[in-house]
């Protein structure tokens, strides 16, 4: 069966670094979109950052160009987001997730993806 695990979190500074992981197994994790999705205290889940089955396509929050990047290893099924100049307004549960196939045509939409990660949490301060 699918799973998704995260790992990578914690409490850093403002301006600080952290870089989040995600082991994928269970299905053909190359074939699939994936995104990094997160939800902060009181306020709706929001798609991150997104990366397309052969990293060719990535997209990303307005509020994190240029601060954060996602990549993905396909051969070891693992999906990366490095966060630099984190701000307080990141601080959240950063969601691993996998698209419902490969075509992803709306990866910013929530509903694009039906596989979730436990969560790791993102503190900033």
């Amino acid at each position: 069966h699918v799973q998704l695990v995260e790992s990578g979190g914690g409490s850093v500074q403002a301006g600080g670094s952290l870089r989040l992981s995600c082991e994928a197994s269970g299905y053909l994790y190359s074939t699939f979109c994936m995104a990094w999705i997160r939800q902060a205290p009181g306020k709706a889940r929001e798609v991150v950052a997104h990366i397309s089955i052969v990293s060719s396509g990535t997209g990303y929050l307005d509020s994190v160009k240029g601060r954060f990047t996602i990549s993905r290893d396909n051969a070891n099924k693992m999906l990366y987001l490095t966060m630099n100049s984190l701000e307080p307004e990141d601080t959240a549960t950063y969601y691993c997730a996998r698209s419902r196939s490969g075509s992803c045509p709306n990866p910013f939409l929530l509903s694009e993806y039906n596989y979730w990660g436990q969560g790791t949490q993102v503190t900033v301060s």
